[in-house]
């Protein structure tokens, strides 16, 4: 069972989020816990050592979290972090994991659902839907699923991630035209400074998808 690297959501418009004074402390740490997923879930080949440091991250999220109860952005790399851990541990301990993630989400969801700026919670959210098996095994949902990753793309319909993410499951569900436009804006979203490392890898991760999408368009 494979969960891929959740990253964005936040639907345009819900509702207004919380103006909240800049906390440059704070801020650092986020974009620590930003650059050491990057690091952890795109040049980190070996499967031990991706959830190894996944969940170390998973760690400090949940600490910072627990620092300031009243920020939603420590509860999406908490969620993010321990669906990458989930993903390189697979089986019934990963789904443990996955559920424990949309439970985050959810609660980041409800305290700014606009967190991060970029679509990651209903993103993250929607990628959980659509990758879980769904009942009896797991929380897996396609209609959820679209819903969510459709909000994502409503706050940022030019994302990288937003994009990705919504081709991912237009293959799943054997829409391989749709897949493919999906993908083609992933690949040409603009690159995010400071980010290059996850551009990088989402890129080839949408190439990659892309060109099985296109086969699958010319009978391939």
């Amino acid at each position: 069972m494979k969960f891929a690297s959740i990253l964005a959501a936040v639907v345009v418009g819900l509702f207004a989020a919380p103006v909240l004074a800049a906390d440059p402390g704070f801020d650092a740490r986020i974009d620590a816990l930003a650059h050491g997923w990057d690091h952890v879930n795109f040049e980190v080949p070996d499967k031990t050592a991706r959830a190894a440091g996944a969940a170390r991250l998973a760690t400090e999220a949940d600490a910072l979290a627990r620092q300031h109860p009243d920020r939603a952005e420590p509860l999406v790399w908490e969620a993010i972090s321990l669906s990458t851990e989930a993903g390189a541990k697979g089986g019934l301990g990963g789904l443990s994991l996955a559920k424990q993630a949309k439970g985050l989400l959810e609660k980041a969801e409800r305290i700014n659902p606009r967190a991060l700026g970029d679509g990651s919670v209903y993103v993250s959210l929607g990628s959980l839907y659509a990758q879980v098996p769904g009942f009896p095994v797991g929380f897996g949902d396609a209609d959820k699923a679209r819903s969510y990753l459709r909000k994502g793309l409503a706050a940022n319909p030019a994302g990288i991630d937003s994009n990705f993410f919504y081709g991912d499951f237009l293959f799943r569900q054997g829409d391989w035209a749709g897949a493919v436009k999906a993908l083609e804006k992933s690949i040409a979203a603009a690159p995010r400074p400071g980010r290059e490392v996850a551009d990088r890898g989402r890129r080839a991760e949408a190439r990659a998808l892309l060109a099985r999408a296109r086969a699958k368009l010319t009978g391939g």
